[in-house]
C-alpha cells in the first residue's frame, strides 16, 4: 500500500533551534533551581504546607535537566540517537514526569491558596505538612501511572544503522498513540487547568470584593496568579494543542486516501518551537520560589541594587587618578 507523508519544513527547527533552546534552558534552569532549592532546604524547619509542593516542583525540574544535553546532542547530530534504546525511553520519561509533575504541583499550590483565602476557618489547623507530603506522593503516583504507558510505545527505530529516538512514537503506531495522547492531555493537563482557573477565579472575586484582606497578601496572590497564567499560556497550552494536531496530521497522512491538511506545515514548525518552550517551565518554575519565599526575593532585590555600585567600583578612573581602595562597608 502506497503512503504519503506531509511535506515538512526544513530541518532548521529540529536540528538548530530546538537543541539551542535545550542548551539555554539547561544552564538557566540549573542555576535558578539550585538557588531556589538551596534556599528552601536551608529553611526546612520553617517550610509551610505550600512549600512542600514547591520543593517537589524543584525536584521534578532537576529530574529532567540531566536529559537535556543528550537530547541536544541527538538533534545536533541530525536526529541520530547513539545512546541506546533504554536511555531513549528514560529521557522521554523524565520529560513527561517533569512536565506533568509540574502541572500537578502547580495545581496543588492553587488549591491550597484557594482554601487559605476563601475558606480560612474551615481549614485552619486541619492541613498539616504531613497532608502535603501525602498529597505529593499521590501526585507522583498519578503522574507515573499516566506516563508509564508512553515508555511501552515504540520509541526507537533503525534505518541504515541510524537510530531515532521518537518524541511520541513511530509511524506504525501513531493512530493508537493519538488516542492515548488525547486521554493523557485531558487527565494530565485539561482537568488541572480547569481546577487552577476555577480556584484563582474565585480567589480574584473574593479579593476584589473584600477590603479586610491585607494588601500585601492580595499582591502576592495576584503575582502568583500572573505567574501561573504565564506558565500555562506560554509553556503548556501551545505544546498540548500542537502536539495533538501534529499527531492527527500524521494519522491522516498514513491513510490510503493520502490526506495532508493545509495547516500541517505551520503546525509542525510551531510544534517544534513549543517542544523547546515547554522545557522553559523548568526555568520559570523558580518564579514560584521567588514568590513563596520572601527571603529569596529580598536577596534578588539586594543583588540588583548592588549591581550598579559594584560596576562603578570597577570602572577605570578618569584623568589618570589612582583609585582609592574601598572597604566592604563602603561598597
Amino acid at each position: 500500500m502506497n503512503k504519503t507523508y506531509c511535506p515538512r519544513v526544513n530541518k532548521f527547527y529540529e536540528t538548530s533551534l530546538l537543541p539551542g533552546i535545550y542548551i539555554f534552558v539547561f544552564f538557566l534552569a540549573l542555576a535558578t533551581n539550585r538557588w531556589g532549592l538551596k534556599s528552601l532546604l536551608q529553611k526546612w524547619k520553617k517550610l509551610g504546607n505550600i512549600n512542600v509542593f514547591v520543593l517537589n516542583l524543584g525536584l521534578g525540574n532537576l529530574l529532567f535537566l540531566p536529559a537535556l544535553p543528550f537530547l541536544a546532542v541527538y538533534y545536533l547530530k541530525q536526529k541520530k540517537w547513539i545512546f541506546g534504546d533504554a536511555f531513549c525511553g528514560i529521557t522521554r520519561l523524565s520529560f513527561n514526569l517533569n512536565l506533568y509533575g509540574s502541572i500537578g504541583f502547580l495545581t496543588c499550590i492553587s488549591v491550597y491558596r484557594y482554601l487559605a483565602i476563601v475558606h480560612p476557618m474551615r481549614v485552619m489547623g486541619k492541613l498539616t505538612v504531613t497532608h502535603s507530603v501525602a498529597i505529593s506522593v499521590m501526585v507522583w503516583l498519578l503522574v507515573s501511572v499516566q506516563s508509564l504507558p508512553d515508555m511501552f510505545c515504540a520509541k526507537t527505530s533503525y534505518k541504515n544503522n541510524t537510530g531515532k529516538c521518537y518524541h511520541t512514537t513511530s509511524e506504525k503506531y501513531v493512530k493508537d498513540y493519538l488516542r492515548y495522547s488525547l486521554g493523557w492531555t485531558f487527565t494530565g493537563f485539561f482537568i488541572p487547568l480547569l481546577i487552577t482557573l476555577g480556584c484563582y477565579g474565585h480567589v480574584i472575586a473574593v479579593l476584589c470584593r473584600t477590603n479586610t484582606i491585607d494588601k500585601v497578601l492580595k499582591q502576592r496572590c495576584l503575582k502568583l496568579l500572573f505567574i501561573l497564567i504565564l506558565l500555562f499560556s506560554v509553556c503548556y497550552i501551545p505544546y498540548h494543542v500542537l502536539k495533538n494536531l501534529t499527531l492527527y496530521s500524521r494519522v491522516l497522512s498514513n491513510r490510503s486516501i493520502r490526506i495532508c491538511p493545509v495547516w500541517d506545515k505551520g503546525a509542525f514548525a510551531a510544534h517544534q518551537i513549543t517542544r523547546g518552550i515547554v522545557c522553559l517551565n523548568s526555568a520559570l518554575n523558580p518564579l514560584v520560589y521567588l514568590h513563596v519565599d520572601e527571603d529569596i526575593l529580598a536577596q534578588l532585590r539586594q543583588l540588583l541594587q548592588r549591581a550598579p555600585q559594584m560596576f562603578n567600583c570597577r570602572c577605570v578612573p578618569v584623568s589618570g587618578r589612582v583609585p582609592v581602595a574601598q572597604s566592604e562597608d563602603e561598597v
